[in-house]
């Protein structure tokens, strides 16, 4: 994001992640010594600070959003190593050309390909934390759906009022998309970064589209949202019957 010292003016406003969700409100920004924001301090609804690099940070008028580290790793990953991939592949084209001496290609190529194993290294552990997090957000989808049924199962008996029974469902039904759509974007994401370290030199454009998840009350169209991994119960508010 750019420099600007109206990022002070930030302070105290509200931050969401890119699903929507609220993050905490901006406490603090640390200024490197030459007046560059370095860093932005988040406070958290449970009073606990979070620290992110300031380029995280996506300022659109009131709207402050903090894209995930994750991702702009990702990013950094797909796009470096193709690159240095074709800088070496243009190296061995000139030596093959008698262009440039055997010396300077063997310094070069082992420069190259020295940078290309520690990025490889680098983003294999980043592809296992994706994984893991993918697993996390299955396991969460999961969790919400039996939430769900047993909301239906509980209104259906009538311990639950159909008050409390709608604003449950909502909350319920909004947190299942919103998380479908993060695991896809990680899936979307964990795909592009094999296909970089396999070397698919036609898959690697790691520019990833952010959907904003459907509000509750919309009805997605099949190719929005992937299936849960178990039954969602879609129905109108008001009614009652699983």
């Amino acid at each position: 994001m750019s420099q600007t010292p109206s990022l002070f003016l930030s302070i105290g406003k509200q931050v969401k992640d890119e699903y929507g969700r609220s993050v905490g409100k901006i406490a603090s920004f640390a200024v490197t010594t030459n007046g560059r924001f370095e860093t932005v301090f988040v406070e958290q609804s449970d009073g606990k600070f979070l620290k992110q690099a300031v380029e995280n940070l996506k300022l659109d008028g009131d709207e402050i959003t903090l894209i995930s580290s994750t991702k702009s790793q990702a990013t950094v990953f797909c796009d470096q190593i193709p690159l240095i991939w074709r800088k070496d592949q243009a190296l061995k084209d000139l030596n093959d050309k008698k262009k440039i001496s055997s010396e300077l290609y063997h310094d070069l190529h082992t420069s190259f390909d020295g940078a290309l194993t520690q990025l490889k290294g680098e983003a294999q552990v980043l592809l296992d934390k994706i994984s893991h997090e993918i697993d996390r957000l299955k396991e969460e989808v999961k969790t919400l759906n039996y939430a769900l049924v047993h909301l239906e199962i509980e209104h259906e008996i009538g311990k639950v009022d159909e008050k409390n029974y709608e604003m449950a469902f909502t909350i319920i039904q909004d947190n299942i998309k919103r998380v479908n759509v993060e695991k896809a974007d990680l899936e979307i994401t964990l795909s592009k970064m094999s296909n970089i370290l396999l070397g698919d030199a036609s898959k690697t454009n790691c520019n990833l589209k952010i959907e904003a998840p459907t509000p509750i009350g919309e009805n997605p169209s099949a190719t929005e949202l992937p299936e849960p991994p178990v039954v969602v119960y879609v129905k109108e508010l008001g009614r009652s019957g699983i």
